[in-house]
């Protein structure tokens, strides 16, 4: 006789610190139709971001580079991966300025999917959109958040070369957890590398990281891991809360208090990091932070020179 079943174990119920609107709003509908029709993708789409119809309705959207399809398979991640994805679109470039230049930003985030099976890992079409979209954007500050290129340093100069405001890569977890979470491909010393080269060959480009909280770290591992990031010049970090996108990805072992976040954030302060950015709902891309950044950055520039 056939049994039945064990009962799939229900899935945990959000903290109501946890529960946004959904997306709605003019604005939202326009990002919308803008990608569909140049068949550009955004990481706030394909990452399942919560605060989508805030940032988008209110005038900020992070572009993904690259297409929707990653060469890697991170256990966190969403995105769709295959082995090789296929050829690039050489028009992406140009269509990712025009958009931007539509929404009328002063600050934008563009990132992208890995590309290992590209040659330069897809570094070239990065720096062409970044240079693109300031030519047709002069007065925008754009941080770009780039893959670790395996850690080939020749990719992140190339990215350099195109004069970011704010280069950023994430090393997501703290350094435990990064076989468990990661991509084999990746790991928390390349990581490093790839943020303290960036520092060392481009002092003037402000470095930024990220952390997911609530896959099993402990508290002490997340401030070890924001010293490490400070010893290096990480400028601007944010931390926020590791939500479940499927069910075939990691199970989120804890939600973490906002109260906890907010002691996060002041230990980072107190490390010296430019602007710490924690919460239940903050990502690597997030408003708020992004607001703050360019109020920096526009602030540390030169004033004209008086003729």
């Amino acid at each position: 006789m056939m049994s039945n079943p064990a009962p799939a174990a229900p899935r945990r119920r959000l903290p109501a610190w946890l529960k946004v609107k959904l997306p709605s709003g003019e604005r939202y509908r326009w990002i919308r139709e803008q990608a569909r029709t140049f068949n550009l993708h955004t990481v706030c789409e394909e990452a399942r971001c919560p605060n989508i119809g805030e940032c988008w309705d209110g005038g900020t959207a992070t572009f993904m580079l690259m297409g929707d399809t990653c060469t890697r398979g991170c256990r966190f991640c969403s995105v769709k991966t295959l082995r090789n994805p296929g050829a690039l679109d050489p028009a992406e470039p140009l269509h990712v300025a025009e958009t931007i230049r539509g929404m009328a930003l002063d600050y934008v985030v563009l990132t992208s999917v890995n590309r290992d099976d590209l040659p330069g890992q897809g570094s070239g079409h990065i720096a062409e959109t970044v240079r693109r979209t300031q030519l047709a954007n002069p007065e925008l500050l754009i941080e770009i958040l780039i893959p670790d290129f395996m850690g080939d340093m020749d990719c992140v100069r190339t990215v350099l070369e195109a004069r970011p405001a704010v280069l950023a890569h994430n090393v997501e977890t703290v350094e435990r957890l990064q076989s468990k979470v990661r991509d084999p491909r990746a790991n928390y010393g390349q990581s490093l590398a790839v943020l303290s080269y960036a520092k060392a060959q481009a002092p003037e480009i402000r470095t930024k990281s990220s952390l997911m909280l609530g896959l099993g770290e402990s508290e002490a591992e997340v401030i070890e891991t924001m010293g490490d990031l400070r010893a290096i010049g990480v400028d601007f970090l944010t931390l926020g809360q590791y939500l479940q996108p499927d069910k075939k990805k990691l199970s989120v072992e804890a939600f973490v208090h906002p109260e906890r976040f907010q002691v996060l954030e002041r230990v980072g302060m107190e490390m010296g990091f430019r602007y710490v950015a924690a919460g239940p709902l903050v990502r690597s891309s997030y408003r708020a932070a992004e607001f703050f950044i360019a109020q920096s950055l526009r602030e540390e520039r030169p004033a004209p020179a008086v003729s």
